[in-house]
Parts: structure tokens; sequence; C-alpha cells
């Protein structure tokens, strides 16, 4: 190259993510949306004025993917702050405490490596007091006697909650 001569960099439109938090959080909610109506493409959709059961969710689905492609334009024009480190911590022990709760509520039957493993159903007493005592094992802030009464009492709430009050057909206890 001579001397004095400029460099081209190609030119063209060249796309700048101003504020990364807003972009990536969009583009989550219409990758959440696109999935929504996927799920939803085999249902019934509106005919005439009487509305399926599609309707909804995809009237919702596309009211998401919206909000969440306005969400990604403000991130390209708009400068915001970074994304910054977040916890894993906390997420994967509710994410494991609704696993937990869902393979002690009714039980649950699995095959490792060709030997049956069953997990019998322990019932909502049980299941929930296990299910909030994982989840708290994800706070930095951990006291087991705080922790201890906060899981009696969540469980006796949703005891009169679903059992008694809205009577759904719960077994409170084991059934071995």
């Amino acid at each position: 190259m001579a001397q004095g001569a400029k460099s081209s960099t190609g030119g063209g439109f060249q796309l700048k993510i101003r504020g990364p938090r807003e972009f990536f959080g969009g583009l989550a909610l219409v990758v959440v949306a696109a999935i929504a109506l996927w799920a939803s493409s085999s249902l019934p959709g509106q005919q005439g004025f009487a509305f399926g059961p599609g309707t909804a969710p995809r009237i919702f689905a596309g009211l998401l993917m919206a909000v969440g492609i306005i969400i990604c334009l403000t991130g390209l024009l708009v400068k915001g702050p970074a994304i910054e480190s977040f916890a894993v911590r906390g997420p994967a022990y509710v994410l494991l405490a609704i696993l937990v709760f869902a393979a002690t509520i009714r039980g649950i039957r699995v095959d490792v490596a060709g030997i049956p493993l069953q997990i019998p159903a322990f019932g909502m007493v049980f299941s929930t007091f296990v299910a909030f005592m994982v989840s708290l094992f994800g706070s930095s802030e951990f006291r087991w006697v705080e922790s201890l009464l906060a899981a009696v009492a969540m469980t006796a709430f949703c005891v009169v909650l679903f059992v008694y009050l809205l009577q759904l057909p719960f077994n409170l206890w084991p059934m071995f």
C-alpha cells in the first residue's frame, strides 16, 4: 500500500449493540414468543367471531414478540448498561426444588442402567417442606432456624390453600 493511501474496511451497514442488557433481554422475549407460537400452532384458532383454544396463546405470544422487538430496538438505538455477571446458584436450587417436588408429590419410576428405581409418593406435606428447604439452600443468607420455621409456615399455607380452600385432591401423607 502506498504512503498516505487510506485503507478501506469494507464499509456497509454495521450493527452496534448500544444497550446489551435490553437487546439480549428483548431477544430472549422474542425466542420465548416464537416457541409459544410454535407450541400453539396445532391448536385451532379463531373462526369468525368464535375464539378457539389457540387464539389466546397466539395473541399473547404475538404481543410478547412485539414487546421483545421493541426492547431489542431500544438496545440497538439507546446506550444502556452492560450485562453484569449473574448468580447461577439461586436459580439452580429453585429449579432443583421444583424437580424434587414433582418427583416426590406423586412418586416417580426411573430406570438407571437397567435397574428400576422407584421414588414413592410422599404426599403434599413432605414434598412441599422438602422443596421449600431445597430452594432455600440457594440463598447465601441461609439460616437453619429461620428456614425451618419458614418451611413449616409455607407447608401449612399450601395445605390450607390447596387442600381445604380449593379442595384439590392431593394426598397429604405418604402413600406406600
